[in-house]
């Protein structure tokens, strides 16, 4: 028999969740069977495999030493290089900067160098996480950006917190991403794109479709912040937040998402690159706002949070107002 104290960090989530994530490398049949067999209980008492967790809570499970050595198995831990800029953070959340050509999650190329495990370098070094215990709660992402798309991205450090922060997100109603995106072309009036899309899982592409042939509605407004002589810069609010939706809906429209290799014009694309050796699309997450929410994070109701635009995609807007000016 093994007893585990259930933490501030692990309260709020399914029994059946912690069990499957402590007993990691069990299969889910045996998992289910201790349960059936009324195996697991809290503070000494069966629950049903629905029960949330509360602290302080008491789980015993009755499994041998063998099994529990077989089937609780620590994840390995990927020390991420780099640094982080946190914008924003206390007992619940982490609010941080991404740059352009990082992940937020790894992936079969790339497992070290994450924002994910840049994030939880820096929890380990603040003694706040504890890279033995991955077998239990572990702060994560509650969204995710595309790799060459910076901006702001919120973590989880507690599972009631990120399991909000994934139902803000989901609903779309209590809080509002906005984006700065440079296109090709000019736009003169604000506008809204209401163009379902489908995702290709094998291609990794995302296409205008309709709902009647499996597409999901996707949302998009935006507004002229500058035009310029052959380009604009908008401010986009994503609706709905599906995967490339800024990116599919403006190629929609013909004003594509300058340096946008996957759905973009490839010809200017490429005089873009050389003129000004800007080798990602410009699109950057630059401000996130809480609107009025309940439950455990309503103390971020109102709260705004901004990323400065980085560097070098200033530097791109201040040539273009010089060209601008020429004219």
């Amino acid at each position: 028999m093994i007893e585990v104290q259930i933490s501030t960090k692990e309260a709020g989530q399914r029994i059946d969740k912690f069990v499957r994530r402590y007993l990691n490398e069990a299969p889910l049949s045996f998992l289910y069977r201790l349960f059936r067999l009324k195996d697991i209980k809290v503070n000494t008492k069966p629950v049903p495999i629905s029960y949330i967790l509360k602290e302080k809570d008491c789980i015993r499970i009755y499994i041998t030493e063998q099994q529990l050595k077989e089937f609780a198995q620590p994840k390995e831990f990927i020390r991420g290089s780099g640094s982080i800029q946190v914008l924003y953070e206390d007992d619940n959340v982490l609010i941080v900067e991404k740059p352009r050509g990082i992940l937020v999650h790894g992936d079969e190329k790339e497992k070290r160098r994450t924002l994910s495990n840049q994030v939880l370098n820096y929890l380990v070094n603040k003694g706040e996480y504890d890279p033995a215990s991955t077998n239990r709660f572990v702060p994560s992402p509650a969204h995710r950006l595309d790799r060459n798309t910076s901006g702001i991205v919120l973590f989880g450090k507690n599972i009631e917190a990120l399991q909000e922060l994934y139902s803000l997100f989901k609903k779309r109603e209590g809080i509002k991403k906005e984006y700065l995106a440079l296109l090709e072309g000019q736009l003169r009036k604000e506008g809204e794109i209401n163009l379902p899309l489908m995702k290709d899982e094998k291609k990794g592409m995302v296409s205008v479709s309709s709902l009647n042939e499996g597409g999901k509605s996707a949302i998009t407004r935006y507004t002229i912040q500058e035009v310029f002589k052959d380009k604009t810069l908008v401010q986009a609010t994503l609706i709905t937040g599906r995967s490339h939706q800024l990116r599919v809906h403006f190629a929609s429209i013909h004003h594509p998402i300058c340096g946008d290799s996957k759905y973009g014009d490839f010809y200017k694309n490429h005089l873009f690159e050389k003129k000004y050796q800007f080798h990602d699309q410009f699109l950057h997450a630059f401000r996130l706002t809480f609107l009025k929410i309940e439950g455990k994070l309503s103390y971020l109701s109102n709260k705004t949070f901004t990323m400065e635009l980085p560097k070098e995609e200033q530097k791109i807007l201040e040539e273009l107002r010089k060209e601008k000016a020429c004219i």
